[in-house]
């Protein structure tokens, strides 16, 4: 039975993948959005597929910037930027340590340093530096602390799907198994829904981006539309006035302080859970 509904997952992630990454050619959307899309409906299979249609997919022409406005949706393009990028690297960890025969705490370790390092130095912080004026630097600042606590929350839910659904299915050790890439396949949907509040909560406070638009005109110029809230007015705006965006800060000191022990918080008791019981 579970090999039939893998199998059936499997054929729908690869259609599901094939459908994403042909027709968002056509949408008027970041680039590298486009690409964590694409890599989330691998992750995810036909949920991601749907979300892409649900939240990012341009109903009728000239409509995306309306239709992306929308709070939910840029929370989306947050949470769906932040899963793609941290997911390589953390499934990347999970390879390795199965390779070569980690301990529990170790490979967690390499999961969580792999998916951090990459989601944040790569997918953030260098693909999305010229919200930061261009530069790698400021990238890096700007993006640190929304960075650090989405994956928290995404880890803290990733660590117990894997560890007891790896407990409770044998043949998911092996790395050639179709359970394996399932069970990962479920932690990273199951980390996405975990992420996604405290996404809504960075967004809301313009911590991080959402969803982009990105036209040609005719002079072959590039402008985008950028929401970070509905509440704020849209505009469109130039490449050259992208870059010269700075980072806004509207949260206090102290609520930073407290998101970001929270998640520790959060992905702490997860692990001392499966440390405790799921091993």
């Amino acid at each position: 039975m579970l090999s039939g509904v893998m199998l059936l997952w499997f054929i729908l992630t690869a259609a599901s993948v094939l459908f994403v990454a042909i027709d968002s050619i056509k949408t008027p959307e970041s680039p590298v959005l486009k690409w964590g899309f694409i890599l989330l409906t691998a992750y995810t299979g036909p949920i991601g597929a749907f979300l892409y249609i649900l939240g990012c997919r341009e109903p009728l022409p000239g409509l995306h910037e309306k239709y992306t406005a929308t709070l939910w949706r840029q929370v989306l393009g947050s949470t769906m930027h932040c899963v793609a990028g941290d997911g390589l690297g953390i499934l990347a960890g999970a390879i390795l340590g199965s390779i070569i025969h980690l301990s529990k705490p170790a490979e967690i370790g390499l999961e969580y340093l792999l998916g951090f390092g990459f989601g944040w130095t790569i997918f953030q912080a260098l693909f999305m530096k010229e919200s930061s004026g261009g530069s790698f630097y400021k990238a890096l600042k700007n993006t640190f602390i929304p960075e650090l606590v989405s994956m928290n929350y995404l880890m803290a839910a990733m660590v117990l799907v894997t560890s007891f659904g790896m407990r409770m299915v044998p043949e998911s050790s092996s790395l050639i198994s179709m359970e394996f890439w399932f069970i990962m396949s479920m932690a990273l949907l199951i980390g996405f829904i975990a992420a996604y509040p405290i996404n809504w909560w960075l967004v809301s406070n313009h911590m991080k981006h959402g969803m982009m638009t990105v036209r040609l005109n005719h002079s072959d110029d590039v402008n985008m539309q950028e929401h970070s809230t509905p509440s704020h007015s849209s505009h469109t705006e130039t490449r050259d006035e992208h870059k010269n965006e700075k980072h806004v800060d509207n949260v206090s000191r102290s609520m930073i302080v407290f998101m970001v022990t929270m998640s520790f918080v959060v992905f702490g008791a997860s692990v001392t859970t499966v440390l405790t019981y799921g091993v």
